[in-house]
This record gives structure tokens, sequence and C-alpha cells, in this order.
């Protein structure tokens, strides 16, 4: 039986700075039409990109639709792959990150991919900016758009594994890295052990 790893990005395994809040904000800007407020943007840690547009939406007044969060997604996924080299100038691999990828990657019995609350595009750019994506299975990964909430891209994660590799994941063969406490919960609450790594 192998395991399933599944890594939390930021803060996690790197980080990027505060360029992906402004790459957010000019995203906003160019789809909405309005300046984010002072106040007007929820805390990133631990949320999903799903549930920080949308309350950033209801916090400026702006009716929230299945089509403009797709508009916004897709704005700012590609604003954030038009600055990568900006990635890679101001964020850092966090210590030990890229050792512990290469050390389970040399492993036969795990698989490893991302839980995120990134969308994937945005996802994969973070990863590939420094040389960390070799080393994951995208496709078997849940992201940030999957659904509002931390605990059920768990279980989406688990029947996308089951899918490709055509072996069934649980609680006890799943294991989930992350540093705050929504991804402590996703594991408790989804079906994972966890790892949780104070960065």
């Amino acid at each position: 039986m192998r395991t399933l790893v599944l890594w939390d990005i930021d803060h996690t395994l790197l980080a990027v700075g505060p360029l992906t809040r402004t790459i957010y904000e000019n995203a906003f800007t160019t789809v909405t039409g309005r300046t984010l407020a002072a106040h007007g943007v929820p805390s990133f840690a631990g949320r999903t990109d799903r549930a920080i547009i949308t309350e950033t939406l209801l916090m400026h007044g702006i009716e929230t639709s299945e089509p403009l969060l797709q508009r916004l997604c897709h704005e700012f996924a590609t604003g954030f792959g038009s600055r990568i080299h900006e990635v890679r100038e101001h964020g850092r691999v966090l210590p030990g990150a890229r050792e512990a990828l290469k050390a389970l990657a040399g492993r036969t019995d795990v698989i490893q991919s991302v839980l995120t609350g990134n969308m994937r595009p945005i996802a994969v750019s973070k990863l590939a900016a420094f040389s960390l994506d070799e080393y994951v299975d995208f496709e078997v990964g849940a992201y940030g758009l999957d659904h509002g909430d931390r605990p059920p891209l768990v279980r989406l994660a688990q029947l996308r594994a089951a899918e490709k590799y055509g072996e069934r994941f649980d609680e006890h063969s799943t294991v989930l890295v992350g540093d705050t406490p929504y991804d402590v919960l996703a594991g408790h609450h989804g079906g994972a052990r966890v790892v949780a790594v104070a960065t």
C-alpha cells in the first residue's frame, strides 16, 4: 500500500511575500473596475481562492456569480503567470522543503501531490518557479477552486489518486502537511493524518 502525501504550498514549501496580494488587487480592479478597499481583503492564510474571492466581492457589495468568479480567477492566474520572474526574485523555498520533497520522491511507496488553497495554474507556477514541480503529481492534487472549504479537498485528492493509480486512499494512507489550523482541520475532518509545520 502506498501513501499519498498532500502538501500545502504557501508557508509550508515556499514563501512568496506580498506579491500575491499585489497581483490579486490588480486582477480585482481589472475585472470589477473598482479599487480594493483598505480593509477589503480577507485573510489569505489557509483559505481557498474560491472562498477568498467570494468574500472579497461580498465585502465590496458586489453580487457573486460563477462567471464573475471565473473571470477574476482567470485574471489572477494570468497576472501571476506573467510575473513569475518576480516570484523567483522575491520568493524563497523554505528550509528543508526541497530536501523533504526529494527524499519522498525517491520512495516507491509514496505518491506526492498538493492540497492547496491556490487554484491549479498558480500552484503549478509557484512550484515551477523554484523547480519543485518535478516532485509532485499535479493531476491528483486538490485546489482552491475545487471547493470553498479545505476538508472536502482531501477526499477529492484521494479519489483522483485512486482513479489514476488504481489504489484506495483513506485516512490511514493519506498524510496532509500544512502550516495553518485550516490545514490541520482539513486533515482531521477530511480523512488524513496530519503533519503540522511551524513556519
